[in-house]
Formats: C-alpha cells, structure tokens, sequence
C-alpha cells in the first residue's frame, strides 16, 4: 500500500495528541518532532521536511488551535490541509489544445514503466471520450515497438510505427500528420530512455518538441526510486521544461517519499499515478484525496467513483427493482462479490474506507480475501433452482452443497445467514433516500 509506513506512525503521533484534552506547547513540539523523523524515513526530501514541519507547527502553535475544544482534531487537520498542499493542492488536468488535436509527449528515464504508461493513458483518453493514436518513438530498445503495439491492440487503439526510419524526431512528425489527417484528436508520444540522464537522450527530446510542438510533456517516473525520482525530475525539467508527472508503482511504494517532494521541488504537478498492471491502473492524482488516504481518514469519493466504474448500470438498476420486489437472489448475492473484485479486492477497498490508512492487519486482510472464495465456491455449487429460491435450503442439500465447496456445513449456514441480513438491508435502503450515486455504492457490497 501506498505510504503504508508513514500512514502508520502518522497515525500513531496524532493518536497521542487526541487522548489529550489540553495541548501545550512541548507536546505540539514533541509531535512535529516525530512528524519530522516518519516523513525523513518515507524518503521525502530534507528541504521539504523542514519547511512542511515549520508551516504545520506554526499553524498548531496558534491561539485558535491552543484553546479549541478538540486541539489534536485542529493539528491532524492541518497536517491534512498541509499535506494536500505539498502535493499540488488540488487535481491538476491535461490540457487539450482548442484546435481540436493534442500531441502529448510522454518523456523518462528506462525503466519507469513509460511505454507501458503511454498505453494506460491512452485507455483513459478513450474512456474519457477521447480518440487517441501512439506512436512509437523508441527506436533503440529491443523490442519496445513491439510492446507499444501488442499493448495498442490489447487496448484496441492504433499505433504509428515505422521499423525501418530509424529518426525519433521523423517518426514523431509522420506520426502527427498521419493522426491529424485519420481523424484522431490526440497523439501521445512514446519516446527511449536511458538508464541516466544524458546530453544524447535530452537533445534528441529536445529536437521533438521543437519540431513536434507538444501541447504537454508528461515525465513518467518510478516512485519505487525514491528521491532519485525527484533529481530525475528536477533534471528533465531544467533541460525540457515539463508540463507535469505520471507516477508509476506508487501502489509498491510503502514510503512515498517522491510523491511528496516532486511538486515542491519542482513545481510541477502530479497528473496521474499507476495503480497496478492491467491497463485501466491509471488514476487522476488527487492531493486532498490522498492526504485523507495518508491520515487514515478514507476516500470515499474515489470509492464511490471506482464503483461506479465497476457497476453495470443496467445490473444494479434490475437489481434496484428485484430488491423491492424481494426478489434478490443468491444469484445475484454472487454477482456483487464479482463487482466488488472488479474494484480491485477487498485490500483496495479497504484502503479507501476511513480508518484504511494505518498498515492492515494482514492476517485478517488474507482471511477476507478467502472468505470471498469460500463464498463463491459455497454458491457455485448450488443448483441454478437452490440458488434463486434458498428456500429450498434443506439440512440435506446443504450438506450436499458443503461437500462440493469443500467446506463445513456450518460455513454455509453462515452464508445463508449473511445473505439473508444482506438482502432484508438492502430492501430497506432501496427504498430510502440514498443518493443514487450511494445507492450503487452499497449495492456493491
């Protein structure tokens, strides 16, 4: 999980604070003590520390905050406010050229993910209404042409290539007026990378937006790397002049330190973070959000948005009308542990719920995650009949049911006994005041 070890001792420091009904000044000291110390072992750059530090500890040193009610609550909010500052603040988007066509260069060191990236973004641009063509500019990495296309044709969206020129910069211009002149209304551009920063690698980049002319040039970065992230960063900055940052493997990073200190290094923002494998795993990066995530206060509206990504909207609207008609099923009980993985399993999902930011237990992470397969292999191996009329449900057939599944008669009883409660809460929150968008949300669970 993303900034997993600080998000622990965080959460430790302010816990502290809250168990004391009064704050003096040594204890607001002693925490931004110990603030200073977990965001230095997450790996965020020293400058970055110290000025954080010095912000938040002059804010909580303030007469307000002194004689609140609830002074740890007024601290840990502004350590949020801060923390979502440091990052950007607040969702900083792609621009798109008013002309109707947008060139999009994605830039980085080897190795970051950024070939993969180019295909993520892509699928995002296509979800998002977009028409999007890749070109592939990496003329020098065994088999990275290739990569780009198998990804293009996974993705189902076109990709220029031209094996024979040999020319980044030609193949970027042919890739352009090929794109304007089919009808696509964005090109992102994959280009090589180099194990470091080199003069070679920035002056071919250079050479392709001045000819290439890109409306945002987007460096992808590893945020396993750590600071070196940061330097690569502050580099290609300096020599490109980089409009903002994709993160990859920030779901692999358990400190963060980079995407805490990139913004304020260099000024640009975090756009997007890589969130796993598949080619949907790209996100929107939202300061406030994550800063929430970090404190373990949750993010439900990012929850509520991958559930709507998730959900079939025809699905939960014949779901909707089966649960007023006390129709729901076991059927359609399986079907919900089905939308729930789609959102990325029970560890993702915790993560976004409040209280998900401190380091899970993971023994009870993995007995979650069984009970799933425990209940899905229960409701498989009910007959089409048993599993929309339970009723049926005698001591027998459940018997039956245990030996197919491969588990005890007393875990399908408990299943029985789950969907039961599940299906009379459902009935009453479908025909409550729920927000719809809430509504789909519970469904899912």
């Amino acid at each position: 999980m993303a900034f997993e070890g600080l998000s622990e001792k965080l959460n430790g420091i302010f816990k502290k604070l809250k168990g004391k009904g009064v704050l003096t000044e040594a204890d607001i000291q002693e925490a931004m003590r110990e603030v200073k110390l977990a965001l230095l072992e997450a790996d965020v750059h020293f400058k970055v520390v110290k000025e954080f530090v010095a912000v938040v500890k002059e804010k909580s040193l303030g007469e307000e905050v002194m004689r609140s009610l609830t002074p740890g609550q007024q601290v840990i909010k502004i350590v949020n406010d801060e923390l979502a500052a440091l990052m950007g603040g607040s969702n900083s988007k792609l621009t798109f050229s008013s002309s109707g066509f947008t060139t999009l260069l994605l830039v980085g060191l080897q190795g970051t993910g950024k070939t993969t990236t180019c295909a993520k973004l892509a699928t995002y641009l296509k979800k998002s209404g977009k028409k999007p063509m890749m070109a592939a500019c990496d003329v020098y990495r065994p088999a990275a042409i290739d990569q780009l296309e198998i990804l293009g044709q996974a993705a189902g969206i076109p990709v220029y290539l031209d094996r024979e020129d040999k020319d980044p910069v030609s193949i970027a211009q042919k890739a352009r007026k090929e794109a304007e002149y089919k009808g696509f209304d964005t090109l992102l551009i994959d280009t090589a990378g180099r194990l470091h920063v080199d003069e070679d690698l920035m002056d071919e980049l250079v050479r392709i937006r001045k000819e290439v002319k890109p409306h945002e040039i987007l460096l992808v970065v590893d945020a396993m790397t750590g600071q070196d992230a940061v330097i690569a960063a502050q580099s290609f900055h300096d020599r490109l002049g980089i409009d903002g940052i994709i993160m990859t493997k920030l779901d692999g990073d358990t400190r963060g330190g980079a995407a805490l200190s990139v913004k304020s290094v260099t000024g640009k923002p975090i756009k997007f973070i890589g969130v796993g494998e598949k080619n949907d795993a790209l996100e929107p990066f939202h300061p406030q959000r994550m800063a929430s995530r970090i404190l373990g206060m949750g993010d439900v509206m990012s929850l509520i948005e991958k559930a709507q990504e998730s959900f079939d909207e025809e699905k939960s609207r014949e779901l909707e009308k089966k649960m007023k008609k006390n129709q729901f099923t076991l059927e359609d009980f399986l079907d919900q542990f089905a939308q729930i993985r789609g959102m990325g399993g029970l560890a993702k999902i915790m993560d976004m719920l409040p209280g998900g930011g401190a380091k899970p237990d993971e023994e009870q992470m993995d007995k979650g995650e069984q009970e799933f397969r425990y209940m899905e292999a229960i409701i498989q191996s009910m007959t089409k009949q048993e599993r929309q009329d339970p009723q049926l449900l005698n001591a027998s057939r459940r018997k039956r049911i245990a030996a197919g599944a491969g588990v005890t008669v007393a875990r399908v009883n408990s299943l029985i006994k789950r969907y039961e409660e599940t299906k009379k809460l459902m009935k009453q929150f479908s025909g409550g005041k729920m927000g719809k968008k809430g509504r789909r949300m519970f469904q899912g669970f």
